[in-house]
């Protein structure tokens, strides 16, 4: 069976007021508090396109290598649901805004972050649309309540042609494209709040033969759940199709408790919509440095070329410039971006820092993110700063402190008491011993007591010289440098 996976994703474009009205856009404000005349459909009122919504759309369309269409149309798509007071949608259907691109995007191969392949999955539109309102259905009183905030906000809907196979790539897709969203600002993102929104186009087939029947699992909200309903759908289609079963062409749910897909409605008599074009919007025209009429007021236009040139560096530029400058792994560059705020975090700690880069890398990446997974904390969230973690590593690497003492430091320093590591150093006793000649004689009580090991290690059994130098470790309470112990174990015994 061969798997074909297209998605189609929504993103709230980032922007104070809504897509034609001048309501504000706020997440969770209280109901019905931001609607206009426009977005309750009363009579007599019409749109107003807003500028910032186009160039959002051309700004994205760039970063998606996508044409930009310079006369772009408007369309009403009609359905009758209660969240959608006009009983149709503004969008984009005949000459959206932006068309043909592409996103490269990178995943494991086997769960091996050192093994990372880059796919390239085709973008076929991104279109300008109105969002709808939001229906709260309170089964306690068989009622539906309406909630017009969100009617008339501004959407891009991302097109995306049937290139994928598997959850996995669908949920790297999606992640870069969130990545690239908000590097650019054109979007928050936030899957959480419902700034992206994701449909799964789902069929299999076998090799050589058209497409199969395909489903739609609809918004799916958070990238996990995207991979698992993708995968479930496919493994249940396969087992449905050789059970001697048929598909539906339907629309279905992702439940995420129960871990499967359900059915809500089916497809088969296809919806009419009766697409027109929208009568109270003319043509989107947008302009380039060539085609910029002379005595245009700049205000009134939007400039493809002046967009292309303010495009800030794409996460996969971004990524390219870490490896290349503080020679990191790739793999390690990935998990940089995907951290909000981590990026910047290491980059601090850098210039902060005589330790190298490789080094500072392992401290973030095993030492401070699995702390912040570990408490559910973001990067902005961190008790320690870049600046302790660098005055830390600046410790370790000047020799004062032992990297075991640096990890009790780490500890205190996650307590957020406002201490310096050099104050947790002197108030914990954790500097290094200089003192050679108590080194040694520490190290001379470990090998008295320890006869069977020092046999093992004169009969040729050398790796039990760590569990000496662990031993070692235990009596300085990680006070002591381990290359020093070890010379001096290695002089001691050869005596």
């Amino acid at each position: 069976w061969v798997p074909v996976v297209g998605l189609e994703i929504h993103a709230q474009i980032s922007s104070n007021s809504k897509l034609f009205s001048g309501s504000q856009v706020q997440f969770a404000a209280p109901p019905n508090s931001l609607v206009s005349f426009f977005d309750a459909s009363l009579p007599g009122t019409l749109p107003v396109l807003n500028r910032r919504c186009v160039e959002a759309a051309v700004m994205t369309g760039l970063a998606l290598n996508c044409s930009i269409n310079k006369k772009s149309l408007f369309d009403r798509k009609h359905y009758f649901y209660a969240d959608l007071p006009a009983g149709y949608q503004i969008t984009q259907q005949r000459v959206p805004i932006a068309v043909n691109g592409s996103l490269s995007y990178s995943l494991c191969v086997d769960n091996k972050m050192s093994q990372m392949v880059t796919k390239t999955v085709r973008i076929k539109q991104i279109q300008l649309e109105q969002d709808s309102g939001k229906s709260l259905h309170d089964d306690a009183r068989s009622q539906t309540l309406i909630d017009l905030n969100r009617a008339g906000v501004g959407l891009m809907e991302v097109v995306m042609e049937p290139d994928m196979c598997c959850g996995e790539e669908a949920a790297a897709a999606v992640r870069e494209l969130q990545l690239i969203l908000q590097t650019l600002g054109s979007s928050q993102a936030i899957m959480a709040e419902g700034q992206l929104r994701v449909d799964a186009n789902v069929s299999v087939h076998h090799p050589g033969e058209p497409y199969g029947v395909r489903t739609e699992v609809k918004n799916i909200n958070s990238m996990r759940f995207l991979a698992k309903a993708v995968d479930y759908e496919i493994q249940r289609q396969i087992e449905e199709l050789e059970n001697g079963g048929t598909i539906l062409n339907e629309t279905r749910a992702f439940d995420s408790k129960l871990g499967c897909t359900i059915p809500m409605r089916d497809k088969e008599g296809k919806q009419d919509y009766r697409f027109m074009p929208e009568p109270n919007l003319p043509p989107l025209i947008l302009y380039d440095a060539r085609s910029l009429p002379v005595d245009m007021n700049h205000q009134q236009v939007v400039n493809i070329d002046w967009i292309r040139e303010r495009l800030p560096d794409l996460p996969s530029v971004t990524r390219a410039k870490l490896v290349e400058l503080y020679g990191i792994l790739p793999e390690h560059s990935f998990t940089l971006l995907n951290e909000d705020g981590l990026a910047e975090y290491f980059e601090n700690v850098i210039k902060k820092t005589q330790m190298k880069p490789k080094k500072v890398i392992g401290w973030i990446l095993n030492d401070l993110l699995s702390y912040l997974k570990q408490h559910a904390l973001t990067v902005k969230e961190s008790p320690v700063s870049s600046f302790l973690l660098a005055d830390l590593l600046n410790l370790l690497e000047k020799r004062e402190i032992s990297s075991s003492a640096a990890k009790q430091v780490l500890e205190e320093l996650w307590k957020g008491e406002g201490k310096t590591p050099l104050e947790i150093v002197k108030e914990k006793k954790l500097e290094l011993i200089q003192d050679q000649k108590e080194l040694e004689q520490i190290c001379q009580a470990v090998i008295d007591g320890q006869e069977d090991e020092v046999m093992a290690i004169k009969a040729g059994n050398l790796k039990v010289l760590n569990k000496l130098i662990g031993l070692v470790q235990r009596a300085t309470r990680g006070r002591s440098n381990p290359v020093l112990v070890k010379q001096i174990l290695e002089k001691k015994l050869s005596e």
